[in-house]
This record gives C-alpha cells, sequence and structure tokens, in this order.
C-alpha cells in the first residue's frame, strides 16, 4: 500500500535541486502535518536516489527555518515545525500583505490560456471538496494560488510569498479537518477568478485577501484553543 506522503521517485540528474523541490512541493500542499518526522533514509528511499542530495535538499530547508534539525544519522533528517498561534498570525499577514498586490498585477496580465489553468485548478478544488478529499483540495488550492501569483511577473515577491506559505502549509493540513476551507472559502476563489477575467484588479486583490483573513481568523482560533493554559 502506498503511504499518503509518499514522494515520486525522480530521474537521476541534478538530484539535490530535484530533492528539494519535491519536498518543497510537498510542504506547500500541506502533504506533512506539524510535528512529522523526515526521515532521510525514507525519503531517498521513495525518490529513488542516494542520502547525500536528500541530505543537502534537508538541510538547506532547515537552514530557511521552513524545518528544524532532527536526530542525527542515517535515521535523522528533519521535523516540521510546530507553529503557535502567534508564528501562525505573522505568516499570514505577510501572505495577506503581498498575496494581494501579486493578484492585482496579474489582473493586468494574465491571458486567456493562463486564466483557463486557473480555472481548472478552481474545479479541482470544488471536486475535492465534494469529495472530502482533504490533500487534493491543498495541491489544488497551492495550484490556484501560485497560478496567480506566477503570472504577476513579480520573482522577488513570489518568492517571499512561497516562503511564507512553506511554513504555513503544514498547520494548514492540521487544522482542514475541522475548519473545511472548501465550503467556506471556495467563493472567494470564484470572485478572484471572475475579476482577474474582468482585468479587475482591485477586485482580484479584494478577494484574495479576504480567502486568506478568513483562513487566518479561523485557524488562529484554532491554534489558541489548542494551546496549553
Amino acid at each position: 500500500m502506498t503511504h499518503p506522503n509518499s514522494l515520486k521517485p525522480i530521474e537521476r540528474r541534478t538530484l539535490w535541486d530535484q530533492a528539494y523541490l519535491t519536498l518543497k512541493a510537498a510542504l506547500l500542499e500541506g502533504r506533512y502535518a506539524p510535528g512529522a518526522r523526515i526521515i532521510l533514509r525514507d525519503v531517498a528511499d521513495e525518490l529513488g536516489i542516494s542520502l547525500t542530495p536528500v541530505r543537502d535538499a534537508v538541510n538547506h530547508l532547515i537552514a530557511e527555518k521552513v524545518l528544524d534539525r532532527g536526530g542525527v544519522g542515517q535515521g535523522g533528517g528533519a521535523t516540521v515545525p510546530r507553529l503557535d498561534a502567534h508564528q501562525f498570525d505573522q505568516l499570514m499577514a505577510i501572505r495577506s500583505s503581498l498575496e494581494p498586490l501579486a493578484t492585482a498585477a496579474a489582473a493586468r496580465l494574465a491571458t486567456a490560456e493562463e486564466l483557463d489553468g486557473l480555472e481548472r485548478s478552481m474545479l479541482d478544488m470544488k471536486k475535492s471538496i465534494e469529495s472530502a478529499q482533504g490533500a487534493k483540495y491543498l495541491a489544488a488550492h497551492n495550484r490556484f494560488h501560485f497560478g496567480i501569483y506566477k503570472i504577476s511577473q513579480l520573482p522577488i515577491v513570489q518568492e517571499v510569498i512561497e516562503g511564507a506559505w512553506l511554513r504555513c502549509g503544514p498547520t494548514l493540513n492540521l487544522a482542514l479537518p475541522e475548519y473545511k476551507p472548501g465550503l467556506k472559502r471556495y467563493s472567494h476563489h470564484v470572485d478572484a477568478l471572475n475579476a482577474l477575467k474582468q482585468r479587475d484588479a482591485d477586485k482580484a486583490a479584494a478577494a484574495i485577501h479576504a480567502d486568506i483573513e478568513s483562513a487566518r481568523a479561523d485557524v488562529y482560533a484554532l491554534l489558541i484553543d489548542r494551546q496549553p493554559n
């Protein structure tokens, strides 16, 4: 049986980069929960490569404060940090500030083909909501948002947004069963896409801002409830 967090094997070229990008994608999509252990040998086996590029990729993510250092030796690796409510709120504040900016820029630049791609991602979100598949929802949600930010042609802004997402993704995964993001926030994505199609930068930015702030409030409250007295 395939583990739900299994990673696809990769070809034996530019192994460090590919291991790094594969782990980043898994974190961005919320495939690892807070506190999860990332064991070097397990990742290397899943990717079909040696320990060295996996260790290099994990060390890079540790240096970026995306992961915490785990144990030593081949069974070591890293752990996914557990964010408290204050840490989560700071990261979401970054998202809330920068993602509407990138969305407004995308509204002025999006091609018909790019808008079609965003619509496909949004429809994948809807299907995963209807079938209660949380992991698929998060993956489609990631594609939708970063599809917009790629269109913006603001690479530095996108890099900062990605850093915040890398650290938020696991916490959103932890909260997913309780705050049901698709049921509450799908309309914001519909509004964003419609505004992008109309090239209305202000409305598109406002829809993305509303989406982020709704998630921020719900997950923050959940983390406060879980904090020890």
